[in-house]
């Protein structure tokens, strides 16, 4: 059985490999250059995104986008620990939902520390097909799908579970 801190170690290993990468990008690609890979397909890319995924948020202006989206990420971080440091039931320890949640809360801490170091988030990873270009992103934001995707899969396993209707100890025969 896993341990309270296994999930948080998932998150760690998240968390400095977006920064490993996201440090390779800056030091190696221009900002708006890209560099075909697969031609037609994936592309790497140097982009500074000021909002959050898929660019929402980014033609905002003022303090107010960076404190909403910074006290935003902040809250998330602070849930999922919580959720995460509760102690493992040993009937059942749900570690398809415990790695999820890690995944989410290295990306969202790796998005963070860009926010807050940066005020954006450094993109580089570009997929696309002919002129259909899905938006860029990076390690963090894989982690926070991935998590999410692993969550989604948690929940869809879950429905095959019957609950078991509970009957007062009085009624039993």
């Amino acid at each position: 059985m896993p341990s309270r801190l296994f999930p948080f170690s998932i998150a760690a290993a998240v968390f400095l490999l977006d920064r490993l990468t996201k440090s390779m990008i800056k030091a190696h690609v221009d900002a708006q250059q890209t560099v075909s890979v697969i031609p037609g397909c994936f592309n790497i890319v140097h982009a500074e995104n000021p909002g959050v995924a898929f660019g929402l948020l980014a033609e905002a202006t003022g303090a107010w986008r960076n404190i909403f989206l910074i006290g935003l990420s902040a809250s998330v971080l602070v849930f999922i620990s919580v959720l995460l440091w509760k102690p493992v039931k040993a009937a059942a320890p749900d570690l398809l939902l415990r790695i999820g949640l890690a995944c989410i809360l290295g990306g969202a801490f790796g998005n963070l520390y860009d926010r807050v170091v940066n005020g954006t988030v450094t993109d580089f990873v570009e997929v696309y097909a002919g002129t259909h270009y899905f938006p860029a992103f990076n390690v963090a934001d894989s982690g926070i799908s991935v998590g999410a995707g692993l969550l989604l899969l948690d929940m869809w396993r879950g429905r095959g579970k019957k609950i078991q209707p509970r009957v007062p100890s009085e009624e039993r025969g």
